[in-house]
């Protein structure tokens, strides 16, 4: 059984077993928060794919994409814990 969900081509995943379930880009143990986390302290795509070489241009985008995404859902307040 496979309990990976993938997005934007498989370059989102998420795996209960890898990075305690949080979402990474494809399946590696890079965190997308990672990512956005080094764009929000002003780190530039070219100082990510020096720091990540294993990462492609299209990953910091998917990364971008899915912080959209999931900014687009709403939220019940009254269930968060």
């Amino acid at each position: 059984m496979n309990d990976t969900l993938s997005f934007y081509d498989g370059r989102i995943t998420i795996n209960p077993a890898i990075c305690n379930g949080k979402p990474t880009l494809r399946g590696k143990r890079i965190a997308v928060q990672t990512i956005l986390e080094f764009l929000s302290a002003g780190d530039s795509d070219a100082d990510i794919l020096e720091q990540y070489p294993s990462l492609e241009q299209e990953d910091i985008r998917a990364c971008l994409r899915f912080a959209a995404d999931m900014m687009d859902r709403r939220y019940d307040l009254a269930r968060v814990a």
